[in-house]
Parts: C-alpha cells; structure tokens; sequence
C-alpha cells in the first residue's frame, strides 16, 4: 500500500509539474511572440531616435540603430554602390568631421508590418555647410526594418539620392 501511494504522488507530482512547466513554456512562447511583432509605433520610435542621434552626432547611437547584418545600397545619377554597417558609420563621420552645421530630417510612410520586421518608404534630408556653401541630400528609400532587443534597426534600404 506504502509504495501504492509512492507511486500515486510521484504520479501527481509529475503531472503537476508538467502542468506548471507547460503553463511556464506558454507563458514564456507568448511574451517572446509579443515582444517579436513589429508595429507602427516601434518605427515611429526608430525614426525619432535615428534623427535624435544624427543631429546629436552619435555615432554610437545611429550604430545601436542599424543591425550588424545592414546593407544599404544608394544610386544617384546611375551610378550605385552598397554600404555595409561599418561603411555606412564611417560615411557619416566622414561627413560630420569635414563639415559644419549639420542637420538630419527623416520621414517614414507607407509602413507594412509583417511578424518581427516593417517595410516602409523614408525621406531623409541631411544638410551641412562646407567650404562656406550650403550642401543638401535628399534621399528617398524603401526600407526593411527589423526588431532587435525590442526596438527596430534597420536592416537593408535601397535608396535615391539627390544633391541640392
């Protein structure tokens, strides 16, 4: 009777444990599928710190919102070329050292979400002073955006680019 009732808590213990461990996997699966979804507001916020950073000339920032895996291709007049994260950051100082007055605007629309990333159309309007003369870009894109620890990064964008 002793090991009866042994066995009959190791069984309870067991499904009991089982319960808990599945109720904790489903709980776990669904903050993780949560914090997995891209939406609108995530690229509002990817927007607002991208433009926050670039006018601050934060480099560790703007780095912080682009993945690692980024591939940025721009044409301008027929003529292309591809950026990867690393090439993308060093343009960017390159500009700020060599320039004054630096300002970055950037508007984001035409946003579709799909599970953990966002495509969307981006305007960005960079302006700096060099050699005395006003310089600006204007670079229409498509870009992809990713989640990465919660927020969005950018991940690729082809982009036109067009100097005033």
């Amino acid at each position: 009777m002793k090991q009866l009732w042994n066995k009959g808590l190791l069984a309870l213990f067991i499904k009991s444990a089982s319960v808990a461990t599945l109720t904790v996997m489903a709980s776990t699966a669904a903050i993780t599928a949560q914090a997995a979804t891209m939406n609108e507001n995530l690229v509002q916020n990817y927007a607002t710190a991208m433009k926050a950073a670039a006018n601050n000339n934060d480099i560790n920032q703007v780095a912080r919102l682009v993945s690692d895996d980024a591939l940025i291709s721009l044409s301008r007049k027929g003529k292309s070329t591809s950026l990867d994260k690393n090439a993308y950051l060093k343009l960017l100082q390159d500009s700020w050292s060599q320039t004054s007055n630096y300002r970055y605007d950037i508007s984001i629309n035409n946003i579709v979400t799909t599970g953990s990333q966002a495509k969307a159309n981006v305007k960005t309007v960079e302006s700096w002073v060099k050699d005395g003369k006003k310089v600006s870009f204007v670079t229409t894109s498509r870009v992809t955006l990713t989640l990465s620890t919660g927020n969005a990064v950018l991940l690729r964008a082809v982009s036109q680019v067009a100097i005033d």
